[in-house]
């Protein structure tokens, strides 16, 4: 197992990002929900309970989207316990691993206050929204706060940040690949991606 704390590294790539660069995102009406439409198709495929989780997830957070409802550990815990089918979904009390150890997350004790702190940066309206939804997603990906379904959670919360903003892409599919803390460029790529995927119709 890797010694270097991948979450610390990704606080300092974070800072480093060019954000201010993302592209501007267009409100398009949307043909079609992209969430909606990857739970229906390949994940009802593979695991339809699974997609039913993931559905009803994602019906909570497009509420706490309506209602304009700011981003924070307690509203992801709520749809993570849908995602998860259980009663609780606490933040997790040790360190986490992925990539088969190459990668560690450290725990200390402001780890959930910074996870939080990160997470109202999605309310930042000097940064374009690009930048917002991405930067929550690989927050949630790179702390990661929960000992199981980050990676739903991850994308849960990107959609919810731009649906916050009435944007809804139409296509999710191509935001789920693999991404490493210490990868900047990949970063920035994540936020121009969510630009290409606005602009698909």
């Amino acid at each position: 197992m890797t010694a270097t704390d991948s979450l610390s590294v990704w606080l300092h790539v974070r800072r480093e990002v060019d954000w201010p660069c993302a592209p501007t995102l267009q409100r398009f009406p949307p043909n079609r929900d992209g969430f909606r439409f990857w739970c229906e198709g390949p994940v009802r495929l593979r695991d339809p309970l699974r997609a039913e989780r993931l559905l009803a997830a994602h019906a909570l957070a497009r509420e706490d989207a309506e209602r304009r409802t700011p981003l924070d550990f307690a509203l992801l815990a709520g749809w993570q316990r849908e995602v998860l089918a259980a009663t609780e979904a606490p933040f997790r009390v040790s360190d986490a691993y992925a990539k088969a150890g190459r990668e560690r997350y450290g725990l200390t004790s402001r780890t959930q206050a910074d996870f939080d702190s990160c997470l109202r940066e999605t309310n930042d309206p000097d940064l374009p929204l690009a930048a917002r939804a991405a930067r929550a997603y690989l927050d949630v990906a790179f702390f990661p706060p929960f000992t199981d379904g980050n990676a739903r959670a991850a994308l849960l919360a990107l959609v919810h940040a731009l649906a916050r903003e009435d944007i809804v892409l139409p296509e999710v599919g191509p935001l789920q690949t693999t991404r490493y803390a210490d990868d900047p460029v990949g970063a920035a790529d994540l936020a121009a991606l969510v630009g290409v995927l606005n602009r698909r119709r």
